[in-house]
């Protein structure tokens, strides 16, 4: 799928493939000045000075991120998740309606959102079977790469305070704010940075690397499964799919770890 300059920004061409050549959608003589600009913007809403900026404003009045057992505390991991989503999220829309462009056409485009939906949860037992038969690959061929024996994250879920924590996170920071995040920055590689392939490797390892406290074997599994939430992105320009499968998945790993972790 290749995408047309209009007025408003770019809109998706239907009639092209799924992707359009690599880098097709990215202007060739794209002013060195736009591509600086452009770079910026996905630095800024990356995640990473975003959080950091937390992090350090949280300090700053005390809050650390381990409590006074020396676990991870759960209600600075909620904080931080909700702020940093809520701060990507206003970014976001304050970065498209400076260059004229409309969130609505960014990020729902022309499909139908009952279909959209319906598709999102169709595609969460792929996204399930995907993550077990990679797990399972990866501690048969490189089981170093399982370094992190519990999931520190996981291992908070143990009361229903903190699961419905923990899905109010998934949800917001998981699924909206990820996908929203994603679809902004696979559109800025489109514009000035040398295509949605291009982005899609990019941010799927940035996402990776992300998830790194979670153990390295998750970091790879994470980062694929960003992957595969782009792609659909970049073949429906919809993020309702996305965020359908993403915040369901998180749900049903939620699941999973209360009733491990209670059991």
């Amino acid at each position: 799928m290749s995408v047309e300059p209009s007025a408003s920004g770019l809109e998706p061409d239907m009639s092209a493939g799924v992707f359009g050549a690599p880098g097709s959608a990215a202007p060739a003589g794209s002013p060195l000045g736009d591509r600086i600009v452009a770079l910026g913007e996905v630095t800024v809403c990356s995640g990473f000075p975003t959080q950091l900026g937390l992090i350090l404003l949280l300090s700053l009045v005390g809050a650390t991120p381990i409590d006074a057992a020396g676990l991870l505390s759960l209600p600075y991991i909620v904080g931080l998740s909700l702020a940093d989503a809520a701060l990507i999220l206003l970014l976001v829309w304050l970065l498209l309606r400076v260059h004229d462009e409309r969130p609505v056409a960014t990020f729902f485009g022309t499909r139908p959102t009952g279909t959209e939906l319906l598709l999102g949860v169709a595609l969460v037992p792929a996204a399930l079977l995907f993550t077990l038969i990679a797990f399972g690959v990866m501690q048969w061929v490189a089981p170093s790469l399982h370094n992190v024996p519990e999931n520190p994250l996981e291992a908070l879920i143990g009361s229903p305070v903190a699961a419905v924590w923990f899905a109010v996170v998934a949800v917001v920071a998981g699924g909206v704010r990820e996908e929203v995040q994603r679809a902004f920055i696979l559109r800025r590689f489109e514009q000035h940075l040398g295509g949605g392939i291009t982005g899609l490797i990019v941010f799927s390892v940035a996402f990776g690397l992300g998830h790194l406290v979670q153990g390295r074997d998750a970091a790879i599994v994470t980062g694929l499964l960003g992957a595969f939430w782009g792609i659909v992105y970049l073949k429906r320009r919809s993020i309702v799919a996305p965020v359908v499968c993403h915040a369901t998945f998180n749900l049903t790993e939620i699941l999973i770890a209360y009733s491990a972790n209670s059991g």
